[in-house]
């Protein structure tokens, strides 16, 4: 079965949040490409400043890490870049971090929050706990942005209001619940090949760490494949604004 495309029609701004620096750059920037070619706003919110993430002093790498960010970003199209300060590598979840994300749905209002994933287990072995503890806390602060009761003083205090997200989506990969793709095809690609380069120097730092250009094609042609098309970036896709399966299905007797 051919997954289908990603409904772009449906929305205008997107907001990606991630637990560090390069985490929207294995594969998912290239979406984020086509996005902002098309005219769609994105935003980032990365939740620390990676500073964990290299063997150079904490603040250096930080400095290193959100230069690169910011560069990564200039490729994609992206200009709205926002790195809190929670700690790299210990990230914690809890209502801090699920009131800084709100805080952040609630002022840029996106159609379509992306987040990761928070399963233990992936195709590629172990999660990083920094990831699961982000995908679970955007879960929550998706729900959090629109209930004006919770977080109450960011709409009272900062003038916030309640926004309610259309799409949860998260990176998704042929046979582990992919519901949805986006075609990267050509100059999406590029660019997104191109955005994880702009990490030359943690890059350079990991041991043995193949070359964006020779590994990133390789995962996007395999997504390609479940869409019928070259290459894409697949997406577990959840609309949350649609009536639960219980109240559409018919009920059998």
């Amino acid at each position: 079965m051919t997954l289908p495309a990603l409904p772009e029609e449906s929305f205008q701004r997107v907001l990606c949040v991630v637990a560090h620096p390069d985490d929207m750059e294995y594969g998912t920037s290239a979406a984020v490409a086509r996005w902002t070619a098309r005219g769609i706003e994105v935003g980032y919110l990365l939740l620390t400043r990676g500073e964990a993430g290299m063997p150079n002093p904490p603040e250096e790498t930080a400095r290193l890490r959100v230069a690169e960010q910011q560069t990564a970003c200039a490729v994609v199209g992206v200009n709205h870049l926002t790195i809190l300060e929670h700690p790299d590598g210990v990230l914690v979840y809890g209502l801090d971090l699920r009131r800084d994300i709100c805080r952040e749905i609630r002022r840029f209002k996106p159609d379509v929050v992306l987040g990761t994933g928070y399963d233990i287990e992936t195709p590629y072995g172990f999660d990083q706990a920094d990831h699961r503890a982000a995908g679970l806390a955007v879960l929550d602060a998706v729900r959090d942005a629109g209930n004006r009761w919770v977080f109450p003083e960011q709409v009272d205090e900062e003038d916030l209001q309640p926004h309610s997200v259309r799409w949860l989506i998260v990176p998704g990969l042929t046979g582990s619940g992919a519901t949805h793709g986006v075609e990267v095809t050509g100059e999406p690609l590029r660019r997104g090949i191109a955005s994880l380069e702009a990490h030359a120097a943690y890059l350079a730092a990991l041991p043995d760490h193949p070359a964006p250009e020779d590994f990133i094609p390789k995962l996007t042609a395999m997504s390609g494949k479940a869409m019928g098309v070259e290459h894409a970036v697949l997406f577990r896709a959840h609309d949350l604004q649609a009536p639960p399966e219980l109240f559409t299905e018919d009920v059998q007797d």
